[in-house]
């Protein structure tokens, strides 16, 4: 009898701690048009200031749209599809305007062992063709593994860039290890040199770039508009997808600490907190496959302002997370069952872009009252 009390009120626990996605609503107070078609895995996409977007298929492919045309845009590095892994996310360095710097993250095959790991590299676009291509981080060592790339890109106000790779499906080796790659946010300069204050800097056979370790599979990443901290979320297993705002040196605990189980239903560990480790602000069970992230600044959706978006792969819809210090409070389906949202970006016109596999880059018009 005491037993089953206990399991009551694990039950009622998990209720209000974790959110349930079918039963969140679904918000119809918007239209949406598609305004770049027939994309198949739009990982990421930026707008350049002539208006046209820079688009990173999965498989390989870096397309310009502008003018309702398609252009492949030539000089990528060859890029490793396999599995999870390939052509990633894009981002453009804070003064593009008069540097031209445009940053990837992809998987390379590059390096001594066969497989691939993810990679970090920049360019300028010149003529439909990238130029000057620096790769500025490659993690190692290959693995034949096809999970668990991440992979995400941010630039703060600082230059300094932060970027995102998975564990690459080695759990139990390598996110709780500072000498390996993979399960980890890292930190350089623009140019790819680490900054002298990295937390790890000085720590013998650490990877220098490493700014936090004990991540899974992120694969969404934002600047909070305020507070200028780094926000991520990242793939839990069966449940346990995570919001994180990132610290410096921090251990996000996986896989010690997780509110997930095995794909098999067995358990990873029966700890959700230990000493030391950071626990995340929000989690979702189910998963809902996270996967991109953006905060809401712009004043066409006053409602949602402030608020944050995360695209659901499993469930398919654009998750629009309420905030309130720092916790999710409600949560709303936006573009439910169009398809599954890889991306989301707030263009510099105000609207929202969502970036929507075998679908297209739509966008969110709010209706009018």
């Amino acid at each position: 009898m005491k037993s089953r009390f206990y399991i009551l009120i694990l039950i009622i626990s998990t209720s209000i701690t974790a959110c349930a996605q079918d039963k969140n609503s679904t918000n119809t107070n918007y239209s949406h048009q598609v305004v770049v078609p027939d994309l198949s895995i739009p990982w990421g996409f930026v707008f350049l200031p002539d208006n046209s977007v820079l688009i990173t298929e999965k498989t390989g492919q870096l397309i310009q749209y502008k003018n309702e045309k398609k252009t492949d845009i030539k000089g990528l590095p060859k890029i490793h599809v396999y599995g999870q892994g390939g052509l990633m996310d894009v981002a453009l360095h804070p003064n593009y305007k008069s540097n031209g710097w445009i940053y990837f993250s992809y998987a390379s095959a590059e390096g001594e062992v066969n497989g691939g790991h993810t990679a970090i590299a920049r360019a300028k676009l010149k003529n439909n063709t990238l130029i000057d291509f620096q790769v500025l981080y490659k993690a190692s060592p290959n693995t034949k593994a096809g999970q668990h790339f991440g992979s995400r890109i941010v630039i703060d106000k600082d230059h300094f860039l932060y970027f995102s790779i998975g564990e690459r499906g080695e759990r139990d080796i390598n996110p709780q290890d500072l000498t390996r790659d993979g399960g980890k946010i890292y930190r350089l300069h623009d140019d790819g040199s680490i900054p002298k204050d990295n937390p790890f800097i000085n720590l013998p056979n650490a990877k220098k770039a490493i700014y936090t370790y004990g991540h899974r599979n992120p694969q969404g990443m934002a600047i909070h508009p305020e507070t200028q901290a780094i926000w991520i979320h990242e793939h839990g297993p069966k449940g346990g997808d995570e919001i994180n705002i990132i610290k410096a040196g921090n251990n996000y605990g996986w896989p010690k600490v997780t509110y997930g189980v095995n794909y098999s239903g067995t358990k990873i560990t029966d700890k959700t907190t230990l000493p030391g480790m950071t626990e995340p602000i929000h989690y979702w069970n189910p998963s809902i496959a996270p996967s991109g992230m953006a905060f809401i600044t712009s004043e066409l959706y006053p409602e949602w302002k402030g608020n944050i978006l995360v695209g659901s792969l499993k469930f398919q819809y654009l998750d629009l997370c309420y905030l309130k210090d720092e916790k999710v409070i409600k949560e709303e389906r936006l573009l439910d069952g169009l398809g599954r949202v890889r991306s989301v970006v707030q263009g510099p016109d105000g609207y929202i872009y969502a970036g929507i596999e075998n679908v297209g880059i739509i966008k969110i018009i709010p209706k009018k009252k």
